[in-house]
This record gives structure tokens, C-alpha cells and sequence, in this order.
């Protein structure tokens, strides 16, 4: 007994199973435009012709199985099932129950705020460089490492020049000497003073003391941080050698890496919130300076420079920050929500909702994405509803039932036009023929079997089933198929 039941019971679940599925199947099948012969309206439309859904192109003027797959062929009657217009066609209660739901295309502001990673660097225009002025060796060195810290005035170094003492000397010289005559002598010492490189203040100094002064005293032209130190005690200095270079505080660059596609959103003179984790919870407002001219090959990024004020100098170069860029005046836009978008790689369609369960698939072109909203720039108009849940099952019907949109590729012929084909009589009827017949070129048919009305004079009495023959026929109105000629073949087979 048990080992009956351990083989009936996973036989069971298997037929559920695959009962649930058809019945899954057959929903389907039932709700979709595909078989609208299940509602009661159907039965008073007229059936224009039957197809397989597989192969849409192919029309049959008469119910039975399919040549092409193992199913049915499927009515397709006159007006509002919407396979000449494009569209598709869903039941109310399969909408209800695969999820569908749709939204309103909008006409509104995208908030376009880009968010970017930077880096704080040394503010480059706020720079200060000490060289050389004249030939001399450092005697003491004030600021011994790089990255101190020093205020504006400060000492930095002393250094010995020995030009200065010449200098000095002949004029404490020519100072002592008497007579009117030396007041030219006098301004020219002076002035060779100055060309040996001493300040004003320097000079100044000489002249007060009447002493020689031949030490020089660096101070810093600026506060802020010793960036570079190129000097040590003893070291000789020739005219015009860096000694310091002193980078101020007060301001900082931040420079932002933004994506090459991302570039032409962020303008010089955006406003920009700057958040970084050494200041949690602070904010720093700022503007974007320039957008460097320069693309980087590794990462294919800009670099945006913002400039930030640097109250208590607590940014420092190399911390990172986030920034958030916003434009000055966002424009108004239809906008709908990304996730109504059906993107193929080659275009982007969304599926309008036209009312009573009727769907159309439309290209659209996009644009700036914010928030989960994308914007619009043509193929939508205010006020349309798009599907933004369940399209990509809608897109499938739509491709399923041969609409314009997938059959843009294969030109419909034109109305009355004439085809010809080779085939076999496989039966004969007072009205009808019954032909198995090779591909259609001109339809793009395949090879199949399906039956032909007798043309306007009647069938020749002298065909009979299993004939090879060659015929003529075009599409009536109603979408069934009349001969216009046929005749036995002189050989060949179909």
C-alpha cells in the first residue's frame, strides 16, 4: 500500500500541474485579442479570415489546423480587434489579473540634480612662490618641514649675501663724506643697494642705522601651508632660486569627475551642495568655476572645478566630498516613468492605453532621466496614458499579431493584385479547390495546403485530384482567395 501511494501521489501532482498550466494557457488565449470568439459581442462580427498567431502573415479562408504549428487557426473579425490599426486588444478581467497598470504622460519639471564624487585640492590662484633675490647661503632656516603652517609676515629663513655688504659699505661710505656735490653720489649707492636685490625697507634700515646689515631675513608674503621647501641650512641660494612655495587656505578646489554624456547638463555658475565626511551634517554651498576642457582617456570623465569657501581650514587637499549639482532654471517637460519604457538597443517604445482595453505601441524619443521619471521629447502628448506594468506581455501580443510596428519590414500587396504558384489538386468541390502549393513569393508564403474559390467561369472539367497544375489568384474583398486561371502542368512537382 505504501509503495502504491509513493507512486500515485507524484504522478497526481504532475496532472495538476499540468492542468494549472493549461488552464493558464487557455486564459491567456481566451483574454488576448487572439479569441475574441469567446465573448458574446463576437458572435455578430463577421470573420474577415483565419491565421495562425505564430505566423500572422498567412491568411486562410476557412477554420481548421494550422499547417505550420500544432493549433487552431484563429478568427480574425471586422473592426476593434485592432490588427490593421497597430494594436492589441486584452480582456478587462487578464489586464486585472497579469498586474496591468498605466500612468499619465505629464507635463512638469525633471528635478535634473547630478550627483558626482570629487576631491579637494589647493586653490592654484591662491599661491604664493619665495625665490632668491640675490646670491647667498642659508644661515638659519625658521620653517623646518613641509605642510607647516605660518601666518603672513612670518619669518622664514636668514640668509647671508655678500653682495649686500659691498653694497652697504660704499654707501655708509659715501654718506660720511662732505660737500654738496654728494648728494648725487649718495642716491646712486642707493639705488645700487636696490639693484643687489634689498627691499625698500631694507634700505630704509641702512640708512637709519648707518650700520651694515648683511643678513636677510625671509618673511612669508601670505599665511597658509608650506607646500614645497627647497632650501636647508647651509644650502647656497643663486638669484631667482625657489626657496618656498605657500598655498592659502581661505578657498579650495574641488574637482568633480563627471561622465563625457553628463557634460553638457553642468554649466560655469551652477549652484552646487557640497557634503563631506569630515563635516558631517554641514553643507557647503558653492559654484562651479569651469568645466576643464579636457576628456580623461582611462575614464572618459571631465572634471568640473567648484570653489568653495574654507571657514577654520578644515577641508584639506585629498579629502573627498559629494557634490550636487542643480541648474538655475529647470524647463518644463512631458515627462512618464522610466519604467513604462520598452528599450530594443535601436529605439525605445512605450504602449499607450487607447480605452477599452485597447493598447498601441508608440516610438518615442527620450531624453534627461531624474527621480524615476524620464522625459519625452516627441512620439507623446499630455494627458495619453502609458503602461507601466505588464507592456513587455502587451509588446509580445503586439508582435504576435502581426502589427504595423513589426511588420514595417514586409510591404502589404496592393489590393487585387495577382499571384501565381504551382500545386497539387488534393480535392475537388462544385465551388472549391484544394490545392498543396509551393511558396508564394509575392505573398511570402510558404509552402502549404488550403483552399481556393473556383474562378468566374467554373473549374476545367478535365482536373482531377493529384493533378499538377499552375494557377492564377488574387485576394477579394472579404479576405478570402478566388482563382483567376488555372491549367495542368506539363511536369514538376509542387
Amino acid at each position: 500500500m505504501n509503495t502504491k501511494k509513493k507512486i500515485l501521489l507524484p504522478l497526481a501532482a504532475a496532472v495538476l500541474a499540468g492542468a494549472g498550466y493549461g488552464l493558464y494557457i487557455l486564459g491567456m488565449q481566451q483574454g488576448m485579442a487572439h479569441a475574441p470568439a469567446a465573448a458574446p459581442a463576437a458572435a455578430d462580427k463577421k470573420v474577415l479570415y483565419w491565421h495562425d498567431p505564430m505566423v500572422p502573415g498567412q491568411r486562410f479562408d476557412k477554420p481548421g489546423k494550422s499547417p505550420f504549428m500544432d493549433m487552431e487557426l484563429v478568427p480574425v473579425y471586422a473592426g476593434g480587434q485592432g490588427a490593421a490599426e497597430g494594436g492589441v486588444s486584452i480582456d478587462p478581467r487578464v489586464q486585472q489579473n497579469l498586474g496591468v497598470r498605466t500612468a499619465e504622460v505629464r507635463l512638469g519639471t525633471l528635478a535634473r540634480a547630478i550627483e558626482a564624487v570629487g576631491s579637494v585640492a589647493y586653490n592654484e590662484r591662491d599661491v604664493a612662490l619665495v625665490q632668491a633675490r640675490s646670491d647667498g647661503y642659508v644661515e638659519k632656516l625658521l620653517v623646518r618641514a613641509p605642510l607647516d603652517a605660518v601666518s603672513k609676515g612670518q619669518p622664514l629663513a636668514e640668509l647671508y649675501v655678500p653682495e649686500w655688504v659691498a653694497a652697504q659699505e660704499e654707501f655708509l661710505a659715501v654718506k660720511r663724506m662732505q660737500g654738496s656735490d654728494m648728494a648725487q653720489l649718495v642716491d646712486a649707492a642707493r639705488q645700487r643697494m636696490r639693484l643687489a636685490g634689498m627691499s625698500e625697507s631694507q634700505v630704509r634700515q641702512v640708512d637709519a642705522s648707518g650700520k651694515v646689515h648683511p643678513r636677510l631675513t625671509v618673511r612669508a608674503p601670505a599665511g597658509g601651508i608650506v607646500a614645497e621647501l627647497n632650501v636647508r641650512e647651509g644650502t647656497t641660494v643663486s638669484t631667482g632660486a625657489p626657496m618656498f612655495r605657500i598655498n592659502g587656505l581661505d578657498t579650495v578646489w574641488v574637482n568633480a569627475e563627471l561622465p563625457e554624456s553628463l557634460a553638457a547638463q553642468v554649466r560655469p555658475g551652477y549652484a552646487v551642495d557640497v557634503r563631506a565626511a569630515a563635516l558631517p551634517g554641514a553643507v557647503l554651498k558653492g559654484k562651479v568655476s569651469a568645466v576643464l576642457p579636457q576628456v580623461a582617456t582611462a575614464t572618459r570623465t571631465l572634471t568640473a572645478r567648484v570653489e568653495l569657501p574654507n571657514p577654520g581650514h578644515r577641508l584639506v587637499p585629498g579629502m573627498f566630498a559629494t557634490l550636487q549639482f542643480s541648474p538655475s532654471a529647470p524647463a518644463q517637460v512631458l515627462a512618464v516613468p522610466t519604467e513604462a519604457l520598452i528599450r530594443t538597443g535601436t529605439r525605445t517604445v512605450v504602449m499607450v492605453a487607447q480605452g477599452e482595453g485597447r493598447f498601441q505601441p508608440v516610438d518615442v524619443e527620450t531624453g534627461a532621466e531624474a527621480d524615476g521619471q524620464t522625459e519625452v521629447r516627441k512620439g507623446l502628448e499630455a494627458g495619453q496614458k502609458v503602461v507601466v506594468s505588464g507592456q513587455f506581455l502587451i509588446d509580445s501580443e503586439a508582435s504576435l499579431r502581426g502589427t504595423a510596428l513589426r511588420m514595417e519590414a514586409t510591404p502589404k500587396p496592393a489590393a487585387g493584385a495577382v499571384h501565381s504558384a504551382q500545386g497539387k489538386i488534393e480535392a475537388l468541390a462544385k465551388d472549391e479547390i484544394t490545392l498543396s502549393h509551393g511558396p508564394v513569393a509575392t505573398l511570402q508564403w510558404p509552402a502549404m495546403t488550403m483552399g481556393f474559390q473556383a474562378p468566374e467561369g467554373g473549374l476545367p472539367a478535365a482536373l482531377k485530384v493529384g493533378d499538377t497544375v499552375q494557377f492564377e489568384f488574387r485576394e477579394t474583398e472579404d479576405g478570402a482567395y478566388k482563382l483567376t486561371g488555372i491549367k495542368k502542368s506539363q511536369g514538376g512537382q509542387p
